[in-house]
């Protein structure tokens, strides 16, 4: 019988009084923080209701498949019953299944026919995804609503966009809107001080970007300045936009030869710092990890050779459009590389524990994105676990915001940071020992001694330690100055008469538009030849790739 921690157990007693004493409302809400075991929790109250004999069918909808794969493990660990998946082929469902929010709506049918002639506990993880306009929403409601009971699991009770939810309300502000009676909730500040998930401490890094405008004029750009340009710079389209603060933080910066990322720019200084701090997570926890969360395909490759070429190891990319994602990250949960790099892959439910250091450069400035990256840093790895969490994030109005809300849920002890270690675990029996020790005094392991990092001097190119302040060659200090060109700032991609183009779009439509020109120009064609010059070339893949999906 699973052990279950205090609050999963008032958990489990309030939602039987809730949905089987007083049996006002089929829904129960548990709002319990990133980590702090909701799934365990429901699994607990699952096995319950099947006790009791209220329950015949378990149904959960779970938000990615590496997320489905747990719930199958957890589910069979505390009620010791097969979880199995569906497919759109399935007519008929005679056990208990988890499925993801995307294919709710190619199993409408089989759904609808268990919910008719079974009881159903159905289980929704993070109830985000049901928006009621969406899809996956619409599904779930029309083939899941004659379920006996709606267990409702989030670690974010919270929605940016006003779109409204099935099976719950939410306020004005966003928030679920939910009885008391019938909702649990564990703050990540609860979570924290009872142990369940590690504290986290918020980097907000400063930059001060020079863009070099190529007729010789310079805008500088702070979080706290936005860029001021002069009248004729006003007309040029989208350069404001382009001269965003937050654009220039997520906008890669190379060396002389457009390929080697510099060390010593933006996103180099935001790694150096990161990786000081998994280097002294790694004398308290020797396996920890760090997770970059980057906006693009073009930027998680960027950050790649950027900590290869800092650290000597590559790090592990992940990414939709690779192979064997969920093998890539299945290995790293269980290996001591340090760190791997995710765009819109590694977020809710996917609990890796090791995880300890966060850099957050998202393509989504919400609230909601944000808790669930925090939560991916936060998990406790056991009862011995004394390390906090580390989140590195541009100095940024809104993602500030976010953060002081995640502070201030703390208790003032759990927000302070003690700084460096002072001592070191040892991986084989845990016990205490000097930084210094080469051996365990209690089993005799030895230690490995980490590896020296370095960083160059971008004056004269001298190596450094990395938390070296000045150049110990030239004495030139190491800031936060940052110096790019226009092309540099425009990276990330073009915006062409208001549309957003991705990098690799605005580069493949530079490729090929010299031929695509010199065919319309040949073709003697006068309205397509009117097309192209008021189409803008950085356009042209991204058009062609449209036209493609269409046919």
């Amino acid at each position: 019988m699973l052990k279950l921690r205090p609050w999963q157990l008032e958990a489990l007693n309030k939602s039987l009084t809730w949905l089987v004493e007083r049996g006002e409302d089929k829904h129960f809400l548990i709002n319990a923080a990133p980590g702090a075991g909701k799934t365990k929790a429901a699994c607990a109250i699952a096995q319950k209701l099947f006790d009791l004999g209220l329950i015949d069918r378990v149904i959960v909808i779970a938000p990615r498949v590496e997320v489905v794969k747990q719930w199958a493990k957890d589910f069979f660990e505390v009620t010791g019953r097969f979880m199995g998946k569906v497919t759109g082929a399935d007519d008929k469902i005679e056990y208990d299944v988890c499925v993801t929010w995307a294919a709710v709506q190619s199993l409408q049918d089989a759904f609808q026919a268990v919910c008719r002639n079974d009881r159903v506990l159905l289980i929704c993880d993070e109830h985000h995804h049901a928006a009621v306009s969406a899809a996956w929403g619409t599904g779930a409601d029309s083939a899941l609503t004659d379920a006996k009971f709606v267990l409702v699991l989030t670690g974010t009770p919270i929605r940016s966009d006003a779109k409204k939810t099935v099976w719950l309300a939410y306020d004005d502000q966003g928030a679920i809107d939910h009885p008391e009676d019938g909702t649990y909730t564990l703050t990540y500040g609860e979570a924290v001080d009872l142990d369940y998930c590690r504290p986290a401490t918020f980097h907000r890094h400063e930059g001060r970007f020079t863009v070099d405008l190529e007729d010789g004029e310079q805008v500088v750009v702070t979080s706290k300045k936005p860029a001021e340009l002069t009248t004729t710079l006003k007309r040029i389209p989208g350069l404001q936009r382009a001269l965003d603060f937050y654009k220039l933080a997520c906008a890669p910066q190379y060396e002389a030869d457009k390929r080697t990322p510099r060390a010593d720019g933006y996103q180099g200084t935001m790694v150096e710092w990161a990786s000081s701090k998994l280097s002294d997570l790694r004398y308290r926890m020797p396996n920890a990890g760090g997770l970059v969360i980057a906006p693009s395909i073009e930027m998680a490759e960027y950050m790649v050779k950027l900590i290869e070429k800092m650290e000597g190891e590559t790090p592990t990319l992940v990414h939709s459009q690779l192979p064997n994602v969920e093998n890539k990250i299945e290995s790293f949960r269980h290996i001591d590389k340090r760190w791997i790099v995710s765009v819109a892959m590694i977020s809710e439910g996917v609990d890796i524990s090791r995880l300890r250091v966060l850099i957050y450069l998202p393509n989504a400035l919400t609230e909601l994105a944000f808790r669930q990256a925090i939560g991916r840093v936060v998990r406790s790895n056991g009862p011995d676990d004394d390390t906090r969490a580390y989140v590195v994030m541009p100095s940024f109005d809104t993602l500030e915001t976010f953060a002081r809300r995640v502070e201030d849920e703390m208790s003032p002890g759990s927000r302070q940071d003690a700084g460096p270690p002072k001592t070191k675990k040892c991986p084989v029996c845990t016990t205490e020992a000097a930084l210094g020790a080469q051996f365990c005094e209690a089993c005799g392991h030895e230690f490995v001694k980490a590896p020296a990092r370095f960083k160059p001097c971008a004056q004269c190119g001298g190596l450094n330690k990395l938390s070296a302040k000045t150049c110990q060659h030239c004495a030139h200090k190491f800031g936060t100055d940052f110096i790019l060109t226009l092309d540099e700032a425009l990276r990330t991609g073009a915006i062409v008469r208001g549309i957003d183009i991705e990098e690799g779009d605005v580069q493949e439509g530079e490729e090929m538009a010299e031929s695509v020109r010199r065919k319309i120009i040949a073709s003697g064609d006068e309205k397509l030849v009117k097309v192209i010059r008021q189409l803008p070339e950085e356009s042209w893949a991204k058009l062609r790739r449209i036209m493609g999906d269409e046919n």
